[in-house]
């Protein structure tokens, strides 16, 4: 739980990173994220990996662990794996970092026999998932105004 501060930073990073949002939303989302993630943790639902250089944090992933019905991916199992807050620090991306951490949550998805794991992918990472495996869905949102 104490890492909830540090997953919360790295989540307003990676928005930031991506583009688009504005600076008070990503204040907003990083203070937000902070209580839920580690709220999250304590239940056993958030499992985070970090790496770090010599003691400082460089790049982190997290899988929730959500309770989904049998569904024809998965007849018997009553859970899927939802992957979140990738973020890699800049200066040390195209290092492998992600696809180490990624390669991490799918081995303890696995390690669970949770069959369907899935996430939202931003262009910069579409490429490495789909190299992972993952396939684009037919999923869709709707945002209550």
């Amino acid at each position: 739980m104490a890492d909830a501060a540090l997953i919360a930073a790295h989540r307003r990073a990676m928005f930031a990173s991506m583009g688009g949002f504005e600076d008070s939303v990503l204040d907003e989302v990083r203070r937000s994220s902070q209580p839920w993630t580690a709220r999250l943790i304590k239940e056993g639902k958030y499992l985070g990996w970090i790496t770090a250089d010599e003691g400082r944090p460089i790049a982190s992933a997290g899988m929730l662990i959500l309770d989904w019905p049998p569904h024809p991916l998965d007849p018997t199992g009553e859970t899927r794996a939802y992957l979140l807050n990738v973020f890699v620090e800049p200066d040390y991306r195209r290092r492998g970092l992600a696809r180490s951490l990624l390669e991490l949550c799918l081995f303890e998805a696995r390690r669970r026999n949770i069959r369907v794991v899935s996430l939202h992918a931003s262009r910069e990472g579409a490429s490495l998932y789909a190299q992972l495996g993952f396939k684009t869905s037919n999923e869709m949102l709707f945002r209550n105004s």
